[in-house]
């Protein structure tokens, strides 16, 4: 039976709704979808580095051997061994991490909002890199906090200028390792005097490592974790080094901290699949990651030296850049007068795109900066593309 003339529904959405707005990031991939477009825009890994075949024969493993296990609900913390992996892979002599600290999530996007979720009220104080990762910052903006955006420089946070803006702040969060989106990475000094910092105020540092194991040269330096295991919350994610489609990330805290994520997790979505946590166990367990890592490491070295060299033969001289020694990104800074996003219009009617600056600031966007992203692009294109911008720039001096 249809009903006849039902009153359209006037939908009112909520206060939390009403202040929503869309990744910038992803209305470009929508842009970009079309193949003929070069695009440095998508933080996304290169599916050249997607081990299908291994991931294939584990999930035929994984469901032929223990299938009732993996497509039956599971613990809201997560599949167990898996836990206990990742807390021995994080151990070291002086910081013990147990699975009982480990709590798996649905990407380490759902890591951010769970924080948030547990720790920041309206109006709360949340102290972020200038600029930061774009995905933090939703995810923190639904709950309404007082951005404060710290001070920083091409080595990330600068530690001294922490204390003056710490006052009555929940969290601290950085990217320690080749950040997004500008590449850079803080020194180990820096990283101490953060921890230190940090730790003096009483005040949680997330420490978000998506890209740690990306070290161009094979040596990630060492994680703020392990410095304080007490004060630092640390967010690791299968995403870069195996394939984000199983969409499988962690978070490692203080058992209280863990305790009260696994209840709001409880209210969100019961528990991360199963199935994938224990195909993605199944995967790396036997050192697979040992060997499987290199390979996007020199894939993504390859490509960012490309994208480098491109820079420095087509980009006029009042252009800078950063020199990531790891990860996915390269940050571009034009002169003030440019403005990115009315670059990004041009630049794409020239079937080229990129990721304007100005959404990664929490506060005093800055914009004459852009990202831009070279894991998915062969060095060729990679070539074609950086000259296509860089005459549009030079149009612009």
């Amino acid at each position: 039976m249809k009903m006849e003339n039902p009153t359209p529904i006037q939908w009112q959405f909520s206060e939390r709704a009403e202040q929503l707005q869309s990744s910038a990031i992803r209305e470009i991939l929508k842009v970009t979808a079309r193949p003929e477009v070069i695009s440095f825009a998508g933080g996304l890994p290169s599916p050249e580095t997607f081990p299908v075949e291994r991931m294939r024969t584990v999930f035929d493993s994984v469901l032929s051997k223990q299938g009732k296990v993996a497509l039956q609900y599971g613990p809201t913390d997560g599949y167990l061994p898996l836990r206990q992996w990742i807390a021995d892979s994080l151990s070291t002599d002086g910081a013990k991490i147990i699975p009982e600290q480990v709590l798996m999530v649905s990407g380490s996007q759902q890591g951010l909002d769970l924080l948030a979720k547990v720790l920041v009220d309206e109006g709360s104080r949340v102290l972020v890199e200038t600029p930061s990762y774009l995905g933090a910052l939703q995810a923190f903006s639904v709950y309404r906090p007082e951005f404060v955006s710290v001070p920083s420089d091409e080595n990330g946070i600068q530690p001294e200028q922490v204390p003056g803006l710490a006052q009555g702040a929940r969290l601290l969060y950085a990217l320690p390792n080749f950040q997004n989106p500008t590449g850079r990475t803080m020194p180990i000094e820096r990283r101490i005097a953060l921890v230190e910092a940090c730790a003096r105020l009483g005040l949680p540092l997330i420490e978000d490592d998506p890209y740690g194991a990306l070290s161009y040269r094979g040596e990630p330096l060492q994680k703020l974790l392990t410095m304080n295991p007490n004060g630092v919350i640390y967010m690791g994610s299968f995403s870069k080094v195996l394939t984000p489609g199983i969409r499988l990330g962690y978070v490692v805290a203080p058992v209280p901290l863990i305790r009260k994520m696994e209840q709001a997790k409880q209210a969100a979505d019961l528990h991360t699949a199963t199935l994938t946590q224990m195909v993605v166990y199944e995967a790396i367990k036997d050192g697979f990651l040992t060997e499987h890592i290199p390979t996007i490491r020199k894939l993504y070295a390859d490509q960012c030296q490309a994208m480098l060299d491109a820079l420095t033969e087509f980009f006029p001289s009042s252009v800078t850049w950063t020199r990531p020694e790891g990860g996915m990104f390269i940050w571009v800074t034009l002169p003030k007068h440019i403005d990115s996003m009315k670059l990004l219009d041009e630049s794409i009617e020239q079937l080229v795109a990129f990721v304007p600056g100005a959404p990664f600031y929490a506060n005093a966007p800055e914009q004459n900066t852009l990202r831009l992203s070279f894991v998915t692009v062969p060095p060729a294109k990679i070539r074609e593309g950086v000259e296509k911008l860089g005459k549009l720039i030079a149009a612009k001096l």
